[in-house]
C-alpha cells in the first residue's frame, strides 16, 4: 500500500505542505474507494503565525493541532463549510495544512462537501483510518508547483504576504 506513514507528517509544515501536492486523498464510503489528486494547499505554522488558529493558544477547537502529525483537524466556517486540515509536526508544536483543492473541486468547502467530511473527522488518524487517508501517487514524479500568499487572512497583517499557499502546476495535473 502507498499510504503515507507518520514520519511523513511529523515534519515542519513548510516541508509537508508542498509535498502533499500530487498525492492522492483517498476516501472510502460504503466500501467504495475514491482517490482525488491534491492540487492546492496552505500552510499554517504555529502560535506565532497570526493566521493560524493556534495563535490564540490551545483551545478545545485547536487541541488536535498540538498532537503528532497525521491527524485530521476539521472546523466549520460560515456555519456551513467544513475545512479539512492535516496536522503536521510533533506534539506541542501546532501546525496544519489546509487542503484547498483536489482535482475537479477547487475550494476547501466544495471538496469537503464532495468528500462528505464533517465534524466526525476531527482527530481521525490518516495513518490507520479506514475512511480517509493519503497515498503516494505513482503516476506523478517530479512535482512542480507555484507559491502565492494565503487567501482570506487579511487580519494577519505581517503574515498575509507569506508565500505559504502551494498550487500544483498544470503540467502535473493529469
Amino acid at each position: 500500500m502507498n499510504r503515507l506513514q507518520r514520519d511523513f507528517f511529523t515534519c515542519d509544515v513548510l516541508k509537508v505542505a508542498p509535498e502533499l501536492l500530487g498525492k492522492n486523498l483517498v476516501r472510502k464510503v460504503d466500501n467504495q474507494i475514491e482517490k482525488y489528486l491534491i492540487t492546492e494547499v496552505e500552510a499554517y505554522r504555529g502560535e506565532k503565525d497570526l493566521a493560524c488558529h493556534a495563535s490564540k493558544g490551545r483551545t478545545p477547537r485547536t487541541e488536535i493541532m498540538y498532537h503528532n502529525g497525521g491527524l485530521v483537524y476539521v472546523y466549520l466556517i460560515y456555519g456551513m463549510y467544513w475545512m479539512l486540515n492535516v496536522v503536521t509536526s510533533v506534539n506541542e508544536i501546532p501546525q496544519a495544512v489546509l487542503i484547498r483543492g483536489i482535482k475537479g473541486f477547487e475550494g476547501p468547502g466544495k471538496l469537503t462537501k464532495k468528500l462528505n467530511i464533517d465534524k466526525s473527522f476531527y482527530g481521525e488518524d490518516l495513518v490507520n483510518s479506514n475512511r480517509i487517508w493519503i497515498e503516494n501517487n505513482e503516476d506523478l514524479e517530479d512535482i512542480k508547483y507555484k507559491t502565492t500568499p494565503r487567501i482570506g487572512i487579511d487580519y494577519a497583517v505581517e503574515w498575509k504576504h507569506k508565500l505559504w499557499r502551494f498550487i500544483l502546476s498544470e503540467k502535473n495535473d493529469h
